[in-house]
């Protein structure tokens, strides 16, 4: 008796040690809003950062630039804003809620133009997009509804204005002959029209055909004098709601993505790492 009595005593002495009964420690959480186009890469680095980093959770938010910025605005917390497009994180630095200090261009993109593989079109690039039937293209509040406006100008296609955002979807159209224009709010939703036969051709990026091969067929790879360069930019974000924990691991994390390590993963999913 005596002895099982003392293994009893040994037993919850033992589990008292290791907190049982008790609330598992709450994990820090390291709040990313990331633009559409980086969702497929942000997740391998959110899975490899939280591998190595048991007690850190990597909350990943993902939508068009635009629209995180307005919520980066309207007071939604946030640890680190990557972009896909300059203007946003200039806008949110006006306004004081970038660590000015951390802010660094990490990426480079290209435009594309995408169909399906078993599509006839006659659309052989930008130049011909008055050949298609109905394209998806996104707003020009995202990126990559800007950067397609931006090339179509530069092509004579569109008039030349100060800010190619500003046209409108029925502008676009109407360039292009009138034709039958899909708005989309951010470039994954682009992708998905054109891979679900919905509409005949899209502009995206090419790093988000990387995957999608079966379904996707490029038919052009908007060169830089044409697109221009789509720079992605990274950044801390003013976070008031965040301890000292978690602002040293959301920085950590920024060091991650932006470091030589992470560029080779960035370039398996399509990204030009040879930022200037």
């Amino acid at each position: 008796m005596k002895k099982v009595t003392t293994l009893l005593l040994a037993s919850i002495l033992c589990l008292a040690s290791i907190g049982y009964g008790a609330e598992p420690a709450k994990k820090v959480e390291v709040k990313v809003f990331a633009a559409a186009s980086l969702k497929a890469v942000m997740t391998k680095f959110e899975a490899n950062y939280e591998k190595a980093h048991p007690s850190v959770d990597v909350i990943l938010n993902t939508d068009s630039s635009g629209k995180l910025m307005n919520q980066i605005k309207e007071g939604a917390p946030c640890d680190i804003f990557f972009s896909a497009a300059i203007k946003q994180m200039d806008d949110l630095e006006k306004t004081n809620q970038v660590k000015t200090d951390s802010r660094t261009n990490v990426l480079n993109n290209q435009l594309v133009v995408v169909t399906r593989p078993d599509s006839k079109t006659a659309v052989t690039g930008l130049a011909t997009l008055n050949k298609a039937k109905s394209i998806a293209l996104a707003h020009g509040s995202v990126p990559v509804g800007k950067y397609t406006r931006r090339a179509l100008i530069k092509l004579g296609t569109l008039k030349k204005i100060d800010d190619p955002a500003k046209y409108t979807t029925q502008q676009v159209s109407d360039a292009l002959g009138g034709i039958e224009i899909s708005e989309q709010s951010n470039v994954s939703k682009v992708l998905a029209a054109v891979e679900e036969a919905s509409c005949e051709v899209g502009t995206t990026y090419l790093s988000d055909t990387v995957g999608h091969e079966k379904n996707i067929k490029i038919l052009e790879v908007v060169s830089y004098d044409i697109a221009g360069d789509i720079i992605y930019p990274a950044a801390l974000i003013v976070n008031p709601d965040a301890d000292a924990k978690e602002t040293a691991y959301s920085a950590d994390f920024l060091r991650y993505i932006t470091s030589e390590e992470a560029k080779p993963l960035y370039q398996e999913f399509g990204f030009d790492t040879n930022v200037k």
